[in-house]
């Protein structure tokens, strides 16, 4: 039996058909090796951050339970993205698709590529919302 920590990816679009990308982005996560998904939080639409001009975001919080370690969920995550036709040009820049890695079990992680928890995480009100409504869920087995 595979350890699995629980984890919580961050999803974000605002280019293109916004909600498809979000649903997409459940659904490879769902069949990611030794991932399955416990719950996806509503979605809502948010303004953008950054000093970029730009459509508004729909957000969403998806809780993971998985096997990866967290660099190979990395490397899933932004394989994902680009599969959604994110290109990486401008920070703070348009997206069809961002997953962001916000929380990781009770892990610390501080790499060039990936940093956990999210450092970002206490200045997103719509990420700490949506968590809360993750973690107000009856937990399931299966």
């Amino acid at each position: 039996m595979i350890a699995r920590e629980r984890v919580y990816v961050a999803l974000g679009s605002n280019v293109g058909e916004r909600a498809a990308h979000l649903a997409y982005a459940v659904g490879r996560l769902a069949r990611l090796a030794e991932t399955r998904v416990v719950a996806v939080s509503q979605i809502e639409e948010t303004a953008p951050l950054g000093p970029i001009p730009q459509r508004p975001y729909l957000n969403q919080m998806v809780l993971l339970e998985t096997g990866l370690a967290p660099a190979e969920l990395l490397r899933e995550c932004r394989a994902i993205e680009t599969e959604r036709g994110r290109q990486r040009r401008v920070r703070w820049g348009p997206r069809t698709l961002d997953l962001d890695i916000v929380r990781f079990g009770d892990r610390t992680v501080r790499t060039p590529e990936l940093a956990i928890p999210h450092p970002e995480l206490a200045h997103r009100d719509f990420w700490l919302r949506e968590i809360a409504e993750l973690e107000a869920l009856p937990v399931t087995h299966g």
